[in-house]
């Protein structure tokens, strides 16, 4: 419990003085005593936890009384400040100095000229201004916007953007005419854009006025320079095209500093044009004077796609500002030229000993044979069809080559088929019409092909016909199609024994004894002429009989070979056999072991064998094919050995 204030309790002990006092007491007066009311506080089962009233309750909603009030007084002033603006506007455009501004209602500017206009010419056009206003204009500027690549005259190249022509005062509903010349370059049958600006003043304001122009189409009649291409609309992927551009001029002076540009298709690979591109698709081809004689671009190359490609070639003619620009500025004309690519018209496809694909492979002094199949895949016949098959590459003798329905031509090494040795068949080839021609002739045997390190034949097969295009003009078609022969090296193996040349000397007796050994030296010797052999490996099996002497009875120490006493298997991994090896003096892989033959007394009057299963394999490095070749069994007959007789080669008793 909190104490009393010390002036509560003195205030305390004076009425107790005066309540017990005899002289005080009379004095005090009885105070009324007030009614109890019969109320009934209702008491909570629980604790409640008492607030303090917050005293924002009670400001918050004068604040916003206040925010309420001022944005009334902004949203009326706001009001009050745009009816004055809008009344001094309304003022100013009806009655005061804005009221003579130009407006589309009272300025006045039409372009009038010829409905068309020749490209390179000088064209004259008037510019109509009418004040049609109740005040005068001042300080009056025509703004006339050129369409590019115009030119005030033929004999300037540069082109001109735009024209400011000052007019001066124009008074109120007066009419001035401004005639203006100029040169407008476009493609025949296209439209430019000319537009005319007036920028003027008016009395009593220093603010500068525009009035614009509606847009006054200019249409040509004729391009300053024409342009046609001359080519096949269709061409095969691949097949050599060639297009001729011939620049002509229909102007009536000389143009100046003409170039060429042409937009190569994508596939398109560029091989040579007359006369040469000064950049990539880019001719300069100076000044062009007027009725002078067509200026002639030859342009060459092949595309390439898939049949049903479309390809576009985009020649475009012009000016330039300046020797320094890179291209073309001012366009002249613009030309498309559309090629589309298509399957070969003639079909052709070769098959080299009924093998088809890019390329065969054939062993030396080996006979080719040669089929090509042919079809027309066009919807119309083709006339006078030409096939020509064209052996290079490797040298063939000529009197090998025969066809029964074609010429071989010696002097560049072709079989031909036309309609004289067809019998008229390639007169006229209908469409879908398909058939075959064929040839063959014989590849050069080893010993011509020792010398010569990868050898191949390429044979080239061109077709070519005649038909008549949608105009009615004869179009020269082609088709080629190729096949590369390959020649196989000639890799050769060869086992033989010795006894009397046995470099690492020989025991026992000759002819050999049932029972008792006799030792021989076996020699494996390789031989290659024109391609590299990788991972060549000899392979060769001695029988039960056979014993190998010893790793250290083998020659030369370079070589990898290994024997298997299980088994009784030699292995010689040779590797690489390089081309010419053991040919034209050249010494051979080769390499010799030594071994131990017990023959037995049921061998006796026979010939044994030494080593069999000779086998070695390879790969052709220039074909890609695997290579494999054997050698004979190797016996006791001693044919390579020098000294030996026949009659040492049976086994005795």
């Amino acid at each position: 419990m909190v104490d009393p204030m010390p002036n509560d309790e003195e205030k305390m002990n004076r009425l107790r003085r005066a309540m017990y006092s005899r002289s005080l007491a009379p004095k005090l007066k009885e105070h009324q005593r007030r009614a109890l009311e019969d109320d009934r506080t209702d008491v909570s089962e629980d604790w409640k936890r008492q607030y303090q009233e917050l005293q924002g309750a009670t400001v918050a909603p004068r604040i916003f009384l206040r925010l309420r009030s001022v944005v009334r007084w902004l949203v009326i002033a706001l009001v009050i400040f745009l009816i004055g603006v809008a009344g001094f506007l309304t003022y100013y455009f009806t009655i005061g100095g804005g009221a003579t501004t130009a407006t589309s209602g009272k300025i006045g500017i039409s372009i009038s000229g010829p409905s068309r206009v020749s490209g390179g010419e000088l064209t004259e056009l008037q510019i109509t201004i009418s004040n049609r206003g109740e005040t005068g204009l001042e300080l009056a500027d025509l703004v006339v916007m050129y369409p590019p690549g115009t030119r005030m005259s033929p004999s300037i190249p540069t082109d001109v953007p735009g024209q400011r022509i000052p007019i001066g005062a124009i008074k109120s509903a007066g009419v001035v005419n401004v005639p203006i010349r100029a040169v407008f370059s476009g493609a025949e049958g296209g439209q430019a854009v000319l537009k005319a600006r007036l920028e003027y003043r008016v009395t009593g304001s220093s603010a500068v006025f525009v009035s614009e122009s509606e847009n006054y189409f200019i249409i040509f009649s004729s391009s300053p320079i024409s342009v046609s291409i001359e080519g096949n609309t269709e061409t095969v992927s691949g097949q050599p095209i060639a297009l001729i551009v011939n620049v002509t001029s229909n102007a009536t002076a000389p143009i100046k500093d003409v170039m060429l540009s042409v937009g190569y298709p994508f596939g398109f690979a560029f091989s040579s044009a007359s006369p040469k591109q000064i950049r990539p698709g880019v001719w300069e081809l100076g000044d062009i004077m007027p009725g002078a004689s067509a200026r002639t671009i030859t342009l060459n190359g092949t595309l390439s796609g898939e049949p049903g490609d479309e390809r576009v070639f985009r020649v475009a003619l012009g000016t330039r500002k300046s020797k320094d620009s890179q291209g073309i500025d001012t366009i002249f004309s613009e030309t498309p030229f559309r090629m589309a690519v298509s399957k070969p018209f003639l079909g052709l496809s070769i098959s080299v000993n009924g093998s088809n694909g890019g390329s065969a492979v054939v062993t030396p002094g080996g006979n080719v044979n040669a089929v090509v199949t042919w079809k027309n895949n066009l919807t119309t016949e083709i006339r006078d069809a030409v096939v020509v098959a064209r052996l290079s590459g490797l040298a063939i003798d000529g009197s090998t080559v025969r066809s029964n329905d074609g010429f071989y031509r010696s002097s560049d090494n072709s079989v031909l088929w036309d309609k004289t040795t067809t019998s008229g068949t390639f007169a006229i080839v209908s469409a879908g019409a398909s058939g075959s021609v064929n040839f063959n002739f014989q590849i050069p045997p080893s010993d011509i092909l020792q010398t010569i390190k990868n050898p191949s034949l390429n044979i080239t097969v061109h077709a070519a016909g005649k038909r008549l295009s949608e105009s009615g003009v004869s179009e020269s078609l082609q088709s080629t199609v190729s096949q590369k022969i390959k020649v196989a090296s000639d890799l050769g193996i060869a086992a033989e024994g010795y006894y009397h040349d046995n470099p690492f000397g020989a025991s026992g007796t000759l002819p050999p004894q049932s029972g008792k050994e006799t030792t021989y030296a076996l020699r494996l010797v390789v031989t290659n002429t024109t391609n590299k052999i990788k991972n060549a490996k000899l392979t060769a099996v001695m029988p039960s009989y056979v014993r190998s002497l010893g790793p250290s009875m083998f020659a030369p120490f370079s070589e990898k070979i290994s024997f298997n006493i299980g088994d009784g298997s030699v292995t010689w991994n040779i590797g690489d056999i390089e081309p010419g090896v053991g040919v034209n003096g050249t010494p051979p892989r080769q390499a010799a072991f030594a071994i131990g033959f017990t023959p037995s007394t049921s061998q006796i009057g026979t010939q044994p064998v030494l080593l069999q299963d000779i086998s070695l394999t390879g790969t052709d490095v220039a074909t890609g094919e695997s290579v494999s070749r054997s050698a004979p069994d190797v016996t006791t007959n001693l044919v390579n050995d020098s000294g030996f007789s026949a009659t040492e080669a049976v086994v005795v008793r």
